[in-house]
């Protein structure tokens, strides 16, 4: 077991959700649940900028139970459900500006058991979080996590290996088939060659 980092301090959510999505690249994430800690670095995220995107929940300000946390503060966790999957985003962007971060892609760094337990389908590693609805079953992170504050034990961020910028690539997002231009936005990120990102 990793002696686990301390949070990142909330202000590091207060930056333009474009460069919010990079940097988040090469953070930790880590879960904490009755079994343990598991946690990884992200290689792997997306930006969905609110009202103007027409891929985003938020989309021309849809404010729904569901939606809601992305009217609010950055660096909180959105949560939701897609296809039995939960899906993990970083709330981001002013109030009253629904922006948020997914998480697509993690490479373990702690609690690799649990992972490989969780995702007992996995034939290999490399499969165990190598896709937001496969992270979130690694790692534990659920429907219960949502609204939850990004620097607070059970679910929190913490300061990583920062990747070289050369390794962050960028390019349309994955499955929003139907969200018109949007589909085509350069808003997905992550880390070239990195064997965890979903692609």
């Amino acid at each position: 077991m990793h002696h686990l980092p301390e949070a990142l301090h909330m202000s590091f959510y207060n930056q333009p959700t474009f460069q919010l999505a990079q940097s988040l690249l090469g953070q930790l994430v880590f879960k904490e649940t009755d079994e343990g800690v598991a946690g990884g670095f992200i290689v792997e995220t997306e930006a969905y900028i609110g009202p103007d995107d027409r891929a985003a929940h938020s989309f021309n300000n849809r404010r729904t139970k569901r939606t809601e946390i992305m009217f609010g503060e950055a660096g909180y966790v959105y949560t939701f459900t897609m296809h039995t999957h939960c899906l993990f985003n970083v709330v981001s962007g002013d109030s009253e500006k629904p922006e948020a971060v997914l998480i697509r892609g993690v490479e373990p760094y702690t609690g690799q058991e649990l992972m490989a337990q969780r995702r007992p389908k996995a034939k290999k590693k490399g499969q165990w979080t190598n896709g937001p609805g496969k992270l979130t079953q690694a790692l534990g992170i659920t429907m219960r996590d949502y609204g939850h504050r990004l620097d607070q034990s059970p679910l929190w961020m913490a300061p990583g290996k920062r990747p070289d910028t050369t390794e962050i690539v960028s390019g349309p997002r994955v499955g929003i088939g139907n969200a018109g231009e949007a589909r085509y936005y350069p808003w997905r990120f992550w880390m070239e060659g990195n064997a965890f990102v979903s692609k």
